[in-house]
């Protein structure tokens, strides 16, 4: 069978949902009111044990990496555990499933599709540990983040992210040393983007308050003219480090110019009339 490591986000959606909806029609039969529900029922499930077939192939095609992260591999273990656990019930599922389809003549075959239901119920909640610890996986340790397309730029977006997290964490826990040096970091590793270039303007003010080499880094810095946002924010960080160097008026210029460029931004007017106090 080919690698489907790619597909697992998807697949595991499947599951997740078709087995949901597929136990609680099953639930929903066995009152015997809407006859349309069991073989609904049947269906959803049939279709999702066959998804969690694929979704345990394709974790284990998949997990090579992640296991690889330092930290990452007892949450990968416990996810793929889970995740082959809940296949495992839902084989018995399915085959509860298709007695009750070959015994449905006979007076006590509803008891089968209730145990159905019940194991199903069982099943959840095993699918729903397996979904959070996959969860668990991608948002806590990054597992296979940045690796699933192979494009080497996806790596790079999963640095910066983690930098400008890092940096901002800094920030808040009043390490501002800290922050300025990861922010350093990530302008060195992303030289050609104004945008991170402006942020290291900004922690040059903000966390080192050294205004003038905040000055020095915006001269270097070319803005793209078609881009309003950076343009803005070039202007804001110009004039509070300005204000840090000690060139009020200077800061004054720069907002006034920014607001004749865009008069109907209210957050420049309003940030003029701060420094005209």
């Amino acid at each position: 069978m080919p690698n489907i490591a790619y597909w697992h986000p998807q697949v595991v959606h499947f599951v997740v949902g078709l087995l949901f909806v597929g136990v609680a029609l099953r639930l929903a039969s066995l009152a015997g009111k809407w006859k349309w529900t069991g073989p609904a029922a049947a269906t959803l499930i049939f279709l999702g044990t066959a998804a969690a077939v694929l979704a345990v192939k394709s974790g284990t095609d998949a997990h090579g990496p992640a296991e690889r992260i330092p930290g990452a591999r007892n949450a990968v273990v416990e996810h793929e555990e889970l995740g082959e656990r809940a296949r495992n019930i839902f084989f018995v599922v399915a085959a509860l499933e298709i007695a009750g389809l070959a015994l449905s003549q006979r007076p006590w075959h509803r008891w089968v599709l209730g145990a159905s239901g019940v194991v199903g119920l069982g099943g959840l909640l095993v699918v729903a540990e397996a979904a959070e610890h996959g969860g668990e996986l991608v948002y806590n340790y990054a597992g296979n983040v940045g690796l699933r397309s192979g494009d080497p730029a996806d790596v790079q977006r999963l640095l910066l992210a983690g930098l400008y997290q890092q940096a901002m964490q800094d920030r808040a826990a009043k390490r501002p040393e800290a922050a300025a040096q990861t922010l350093e970091q990530m302008a060195a590793r992303f030289p050609e983007d104004p945008a991170i270039q402006l942020l290291r303007a900004e922690s040059q003010v903000l966390d080192l308050e050294d205004g003038k080499a905040a000055l020095q880094a915006l001269a270097a810095i070319t803005i793209p003219p078609d881009n309003p946002q950076l343009q803005t924010r070039f202007g804001f960080i110009k004039a509070d480090a300005y204000v840090a160097a000690g060139f009020p008026d200077s800061a004054r210029a720069t907002l006034e110019a920014l607001s004749q460029a865009f008069p109907a931004n209210q957050r420049i007017t309003q940030r003029l009339e701060q420094i005209r106090q």
